[in-house]
């Protein structure tokens, strides 16, 4: 599995304790240095199921500070990618990329519904 996250988030230090406490293997990423390309993000956005908007930073302060929520409804699927991609911080995290899912931000319940309670699961990860 792949964890995409920024160190300094306490929803994402929650994630990674969750993550850790059950023994799950994981690729640690932090998204402020390694920024997801393009291409990422829309597979990621594809398996995920969400809807666009719930990849971005909502109460992100760069979020904000470009007043996007005024100007996403605007804006094509493209636009809003090619954004994505410019800077890690815009990006809604944690993200956990495994073999058939992807889950953005951090919710206990559906993560323990997809990994298991204890990590193990009959999902592939």
């Amino acid at each position: 599995m792949l964890f995409v996250c920024y160190p300094k988030c306490t929803t994402c230090q929650r994630a990674r304790e969750f993550l850790d406490a059950r023994d799950l293997k994981y690729d640690f990423r932090d998204i402020k240095l390694d920024n997801p390309a393009e291409a990422e993000l829309r597979a990621w956005h594809e398996k995920s199921g969400l809807p666009l908007k719930r990849l971005f930073n909502t109460s992100g302060l760069r979020y904000k500070a470009l007043g996007l929520s005024s100007r996403l409804p605007s804006m094509s699927e493209n636009e809003q990618f090619a954004l994505l991609a410019t800077d890690g911080m815009l990006v809604k995290r944690p993200i956990l990329v495994g073999g058939d899912f992807v889950l953005i931000g951090f919710r206990q319940a559906e993560w323990e519904a997809k990994l298991g309670r204890d990590g193990n699961s009959s999902t592939t990860v």
